[in-house]
């Protein structure tokens, strides 16, 4: 998933107040600009500083969703919005600035877990939806600013609703979505910097006892789950966690890949659709994953 970073800022916004002269005009074009203003004036109300967000606020950036912000149009859930924070955290206040693209490797990091904790569910996202963060700026750092804001937005178009699914789950939804959630954060996150296996085999090899482990979980959270499609995935799994253990101890590039083709279609989130209707979760595989495993 590509991830995108609007960052904050330390100045505020200031709301410029514009008086409406009402000359020799006609009644609609009057009630077309009293409307206008009336729009106008509770967009400026709902105005709020991008430090105050919280989890939960839905909102839409004044202007496009990526660049600077000072602020954000707050709105009720149930009006379109472009956007809901979905989580937030700390950077340690104990470190210099890291840097811009140190800023963003954090929320990299630490935003797609904490969006997981309030709309576990990824599939189940409207669609056009993807991670945003709010992050400090240099200047913002020095006052202080150590927040981000993890944000589900639409680049293009706004949805309807409030994103936190997690309270209304089931217990052997949540245990099924944690698991296959780290499997594949675990695939995402050790992605070796190398675009070859023969120019980083122990980055691979890495990154394939990651996901063993995750899918070893996974796995496990699944034996307490009934089910004839929950214990057909299963079995699948348990096999493709046996693949990913070959290619994290393969002796070279050959048999790294021996291992690897099937490892890889193992966890092909096709395998999983029929687990997750018998458990009542959403069934249609993100346009960016189904990508992936087409190719």
């Amino acid at each position: 998933m590509v991830i995108r970073a609007p960052h904050r800022s330390l100045r505020g916004i200031s709301a410029v107040v514009a008086l409406l002269a009402i000359g020799a005009v006609g009644c609609s074009e009057v009630s077309d600009a009293v409307d206008s203003a009336k729009d106008g004036a509770k967009k400026v109300a709902r105005q709020r500083s991008v430090f105050s967000l919280d989890v939960g606020d839905c909102y839409n950036p004044n202007g496009k969703a990526e660049g600077t912000a000072y602020a954000v149009e707050i709105v009720p859930c149930d009006e379109a919005h472009e956007g809901q924070v979905v989580g937030e955290f700390a950077i340690d206040e104990g470190k210099e600035y890291p840097g811009d693209d140190g800023v963003s490797a954090i929320a990299d990091e630490r935003c797609p877990v904490e969006a997981q904790k309030y709309a576990p569910d990824t599939w189940a996202l409207p669609k056009g939806v993807s991670l945003f963060y709010y992050t400090p700026t240099k200047e913002s750092w020095a006052t202080g600013d150590r927040a981000v804001s993890c944000t589900y937005t639409s680049e293009k178009g706004t949805f309807k609703g409030s994103l936190d699914t997690a309270k209304s789950l089931k217990p052997e939804q949540t245990t099924y979505l944690e698991g296959s959630n780290a499997v594949y954060e675990a695939l995402w996150a050790n992605q070796p910097e190398k675009d070859t296996v023969e120019d980083d085999l122990a980055g691979y090899k890495a990154q394939a006892k990651a996901v063993a482990a995750a899918l070893d979980a996974h796995v496990k959270g699944l034996e307490g789950i009934e089910g004839t499609e929950v214990g057909k995935l299963r079995a699948t799994l348990t096999k493709a966690a046996g693949n990913w253990k070959k290619a994290a101890s393969a002796a070279d590039a050959d048999a790294f890949y021996v291992a690897y083709d099937p490892a890889f279609d193992g966890i092909d989130p096709n395998e999983s659709v029929a687990a997750r209707k018998e458990l009542g979760l959403a069934t249609t595989v993100p346009a960016d994953e189904a990508e992936v495993w087409a190719g």
